[in-house]
């Protein structure tokens, strides 16, 4: 397409069955040793459909420009932009002037960071927890340098991998000025309770950021109902390109002292975005969502229109696409773990299937390393991750380090036989 235009929602209940998604995903089609790739990698960055590279490359093709300019290229950039605004609105349950675009989440928590600092000084805290991505802790770590803040860590219990909530409780107080809070772990997939922690930190007047990069690619978040203050995901996370999506409450994103170019604007939601952003990664993003909800049949007129104003439907259908796709991933979840769990050799990390957490499976194999590990999975064509996954704390509290852990994750795209295929590679690999 070449032009911009409103779309009219066509939505309906039929949940698209795992055939159906996978025929959507062109990267599916590689082979390695003859083996078909199966991709376990999700919780480090998904697969891209065929949509989402189409929207990136129709931005490329037909609209590239720069924004608020007088021709047509121009325009069409600006409306982009706006309807992935919208797109990310229905994703979060925002609004659309609170939605904001960054490179990714670690440059986006060091804006947040820095921003906040600078009203910041010796005796105030800010208070994260050991479950963390270093994304959410090194630019907390900076304020300490630069600030003079006290940061306070609540501590895992290693042998759940769960928070320690009476820790994290004990922590927080009248010189509290923010909490930083992971929604999920990425190296274990444990659920944390992020509405206590919002709740809590507004209880003495702290302002609250969700990490939610490892929670929202599986549970659909409502930023209202969370009432936090920030909160942060990335689009390769969930079948998009490498943007980041940051939400602020309005209020907040037009008073917080971000830096910022004097000529740049100065209102919600561009207030916060530094320089030039990534519009055809936007566009993509955008195009992210909309796969997501056509899941559940969600659809733009003509398949691929540039939604430019929210519909009830396509939030909708991201709750039904949501809630199906779960309930396809929480029995390969249960099958994974009570397998692998059944394996001499091997030792499974994090919550039981049974607790409320993502599709993410980490474990160790006894006398190998999770670097060899990795490889004689990827020899069969299993791909899966190893190491810290930046959660470097949580490896070091495991007493894992240097090598760390061997992550699966299931996607949407998963499919029943990769399941069997992953746990029989496993014994394999234990013989």
């Amino acid at each position: 397409m070449s032009d911009v235009s409103k779309a009219v929602p066509q939505p309906s209940s039929r949940v698209l069955s795992t055939q159906e998604i996978r025929a959507q995903f062109p990267s599916l089609d590689r082979r390695h040793n003859d083996f078909p790739v199966a991709y376990f990698d999700g919780a480090g960055g998904t697969q891209v459909p065929g949509s989402v590279v189409d929207a990136v490359a129709d931005y490329l093709l037909n609209h590239n420009a720069n924004t608020h300019w007088e021709y047509p290229t121009s325009h069409e950039t600006d409306a982009i932009i706006v309807s992935a605004r919208h797109a990310f609105a229905d994703f979060l349950k925002a609004s659309a002037d609170e939605i904001v675009f960054g490179p990714n989440t670690t440059t986006m928590i060091y804006h947040l960071s820095r921003a906040l600092g600078r009203t910041m000084g010796p005796g105030d805290e800010i208070v994260i927890t050991e479950l963390e991505h270093h994304a959410n802790v090194a630019p907390w770590q900076a304020l300490v340098v630069e600030r003079g803040v006290t940061l306070k860590t609540a501590q895992m219990d290693p042998e759940t991998g769960q928070l320690d909530w009476n820790d994290f409780e004990a922590l927080i107080s009248k010189k509290t000025k923010v909490v930083a809070f992971g929604a999920g772990c990425n190296a274990l997939g444990t659920v944390n309770d992020f509405r206590g922690a919002v709740e809590l930190a507004h209880s003495v007047g702290a302002l609250a950021l969700v990490d939610a990069v490892h929670y929202a690619p599986y549970f659909l978040c409502d930023v209202q109902e969370i009432n936090c203050d920030f909160l942060t995901c990335s689009a390769y996370k969930f079948y998009g390109p490498h943007v980041s999506v940051f939400y602020g409450k309005k209020d907040l994103l037009e008073s917080v002292d971000f830096p910022k170019l004097q000529p740049a604007p100065d209102t919600a939601p561009e207030r916060p975005e530094m320089g030039t952003q990534n519009h055809e990664g936007i566009a993509g993003a955008a195009a992210a969502v909309d796969f997501y909800a056509s899941v559940a049949g969600y659809r733009t007129a003509g398949g691929s229109e540039w939604v430019t104003d929210s519909a009830r439907d396509r939030r909708a259908g991201l709750q039904s696409a949501f809630a199906g796709l779960r309930a396809h991933s929480s029995p390969q979840v249960q099958r994974l773990w009570e397998a692998l769990s059944s394996i001499n050799g091997v030792r499974l990390y994090g919550p039981p299937p049974d607790a409320e957490r993502t599709p993410t499976v980490s474990f160790v194999i006894k006398d190998l390393a999770s670097t060899q590990v990795a490889r004689r999975l990827a020899e069969r064509g299993l791909f899966a991750s190893h190491g810290d996954f930046y959660a470097a704390t949580v490896i070091e509290r495991l007493g894992l380090a240097p090598e760390g852990l061997v992550r699966v994750g299931c996607a949407c795209y998963t499919s029943d036989d990769e399941i069997e295929r992953l746990i029989e590679a496993v014994r394999e690999i234990t013989v």
